[in-house]
């Protein structure tokens, strides 16, 4: 179904790491790792699979989920239930061989279930335990239940998207569980390469609330410096060489010069406006904010004129920084998302194909591939269970008593 694509020669080729998570900021964690090489392992109770596999694109009947694909591919599927005394012992005895082994339950259920940190640990001294928690691993809400948007809400970023006269907005892009996973990842990185130099393993912490703040790392440090909490703001309160406007076809570009002195002259002469950088109301800074509505007025006639890629190609090439405002159905025809194979269309067993987002990291020599498509419910758990010792008598008692397998 792929290319002959090898995990070996991969930057993470022999890593083993056993996936105890669910929905996106865990899964997506263990993708990145996957993309590079490691043997991701996705552990699913029989009655408890991951709820992502119920989400469908869009809700369209027959369609491939691409949240279940996009968090799920390049990994290995296996069915253990982690309430059955031996299917606790499963787990065990996978951990002995794994490197890593991450979670993002609700904090303090695997430590119910026998399998905290240090019960893991006694199996296994090395092992890197991740966790990816709401709040963070200390604290009197370390236990609270969190979800992406309670991420956004709790860490200040839905009080700075939108306008002032609108409720506060969570973005729809989930960006606290991608960026959670994002750094859960890069912890397990740091962790794994400290266990190279000294030997040793240890717990592992990323926080939906956690990422979520270090996304907005020096708008929180600002605004803490100066001792202010800055306020949502309209367009018309932006800048006019840092704001959006629409053009001629119905779409948007966006400009982004910040630099008076170096944009504002070149930038009139590419809009035919020369006699503008002139005109005192424009020809410094403070009055062009002092005149930004009436500057905003003049910019929103001149680009209605003309289409989005137009003035894009068109700006750019006299090297302004001017951006097209996209929308998902652009971005796959987007010169530069080709050329750098951000999106690539990957194969299914079903007759259809995926376009999935591909690593955004380039590594010249070994970059990331997509070599299987999310597992099926369980589809390698015998495959992993013989490679961990069992043998197929052993492996039909453990599906008789319920310890492993679908029901």
């Amino acid at each position: 179904m792929f290319p002959d694509v090898p995990d070996t020669g991969l930057p993470l080729s022999g890593l083993r790491v056993l996936d105890v998570t669910i929905w996106q900021q865990g899964p997506y964690s263990t993708a990145m790792l996957a993309d590079f090489g490691a043997d991701v392992i996705k552990i699913e109770g029989p009655d408890s699979p991951d709820p992502g596999r119920g989400l469908t694109a869009g809700g369209l009947p027959g369609k491939l989920n691409g949240y279940f694909e996009t968090n799920n591919r390049n990994k290995r599927g296996i069915v253990i239930d982690l309430k059955h005394p031996e299917g606790r012992q499963v787990l065990l005895k996978l951990a002995e061989t794994a490197d890593v082994i991450v979670s993002n339950m609700r904090l303090g259920v695997l430590d119910r279930l026998g399998l905290s940190y240090e019960d893991v640990k006694a199996r296994n001294p090395k092992i890197i335990y991740a966790v990816g928690s709401g709040y963070g691993p200390k604290g009197p809400h370390a236990q609270w239940p969190a979800m992406d948007t309670l991420g956004q809400a709790r860490s200040g970023m839905m009080m700075m998207v939108g306008a002032p006269d609108q409720p506060p907005t969570f973005s729809t892009v989930n960006t606290a569980d991608q960026v959670g996973g994002m750094m859960l990842s890069y912890g397990i990185l740091l962790a794994l390469w400290h266990r190279a130099r000294t030997g040793e393993g240890q717990r592992v912490d990323g926080s939906l609330l956690g990422g979520q703040i270090v996304l907005q790392a020096h708008h929180i440090a600002t605004s803490l410096i100066n001792e202010t909490v800055p306020e949502r703001r309209f367009r018309s309160d932006a800048a006019p060489l840092w704001n959006s406007y629409k053009c001629r076809d119905g779409r948007y570009l966006t400009l982004s010069m910040a630099q008076f002195g170096r944009w504002w002259p070149n930038f009139a002469a590419a809009m035919g406006l020369e006699r503008l950088a002139e005109d005192e109301r424009f020809c410094t800074v403070q009055a062009m904010l002092t005149n930004r509505v009436e500057l905003v007025a003049i910019l929103d006639e001149v680009f209605a004129t003309r289409d989005q890629w137009d003035w894009v190609n068109d700006l750019c090439e006299k090297g302004l920084a001017v951006a097209p405002v996209q929308d998902y159905g652009q971005l796959e025809d987007d010169p530069q998302v080709v050329a750098n194979r951000y999106i690539q269309t990957v194969p299914h067993p079903s007759g259809q194909t995926l376009k999935l987002v591909a690593p955004a990291i380039e590594l010249e020599t070994t970059p990331g591939t997509f070599r299987r498509v999310a597992p099926e419910f369980g589809e390698h758990t015998e495959e992993i269970l013989i490679e961990a010792g069992y043998d197929w008598d052993q492996i039909g008692h453990l599906r008789e008593v319920g310890a492993v397998g679908a029901k």
